[in-house]
C-alpha cells in the first residue's frame, strides 16, 4: 500500500515538474489581447477616462477593451459597436513562416470615453516596455508570442497585430504611425 503510494506521488511530481505551465498563474482578462476576426477582438486601452496613450502607460493605467462580441468578463471593458468607422482583418504568414491575425483602419475616438480625440497616440505591446515584459506588463495575445497595437485617436487611426514572430510584430517605428508599423488598409481616415 505504502509502495503504491509513494509511486502515485513521485507521478504526479514528475508530471508538474514536466508541465511548468501549471505552475503558472493564469492570466489576467484584463491583460489580453486578441483578433479573431474583425467582430471578436480585444485591445488594450486607457483605464481612466479621457486619457492620452502615453499617460495610461505606467502599471494599473491600462486596461483590455472588447468588442461587444468579443468581450468574454465582466472585467473587461466594452469597445461601443461603432469604434470601427472602417475596419479591415487580415490574417496570413509572416517574413519567417509565423502565423499574424491584424486588424488595421479608422476609429471614432469620441465614442469611446477612454481616449481623447486631440491625443497623437502611443503603442501598447507585449515585448517591449521595461526589461521587454510588454507595456502593459505581462499582457499576451491569446494564441500568439506577441502583440504590438497603436492607437492614434488624433488620426482617427489604429492598428493592432498578433505574431508568432517578433519580426512581424515591430516595436521601433510607433512613432511613425500604424502604417509603418502594421501595414494594412487605412481606407482614408480623415
Amino acid at each position: 500500500m505504502m509502495r503504491s503510494f509513494v509511486t502515485v506521488l513521485l507521478l504526479v511530481a514528475s508530471c508538474v515538474v514536466a508541465s511548468p505551465t501549471l505552475l503558472e498563474a493564469r492570466q489576467a482578462v484584463d491583460n489580453i489581447v486578441y483578433v479573431t476576426d474583425d467582430q471578436n477582438y480585444c485591445m488594450i486601452m486607457p483605464r481612466d477616462p479621457h486619457t492620452n496613450i502615453g499617460d495610461s502607460e505606467h502599471p494599473g493605467g491600462m486596461k483590455t477593451y472588447c468588442s461587444p462580441s468579443g468581450r468574454y468578463s465582466s472585467d473587461q471593458g466594452q469597445l461601443p459597436i461603432d469604434f470601427w468607422s472602417s475596419v479591415s482583418f487580415k490574417t496570413g504568414s509572416g517574413k519567417n513562416g509565423g502565423r499574424f491575425a491584424q486588424l488595421t483602419g479608422c476609429i471614432r475616438p469620441e465614442n469611446l470615453s477612454r481616449l481623447n480625440p486631440d491625443d497623437g497616440g502611443g503603442q501598447y505591446d507585449s515585448s517591449g516596455g521595461d526589461d521587454g515584459q510588454g507595456n502593459p506588463q505581462g499582457s499576451k495575445c491569446l494564441g500568439y508570442n506577441h502583440y504590438v497595437e497603436l492607437v492614434e485617436p488624433s488620426d482617427k487611426r489604429a492598428c493592432i497585430k498578433c505574431c508568432d514572430d517578433s519580426n512581424d510584430c515591430p516595436l521601433g517605428s510607433d512613432t511613425q504611425g500604424c502604417p509603418s508599423v502594421i501595414p494594412g488598409d487605412y481606407f482614408d481616415c480623415a
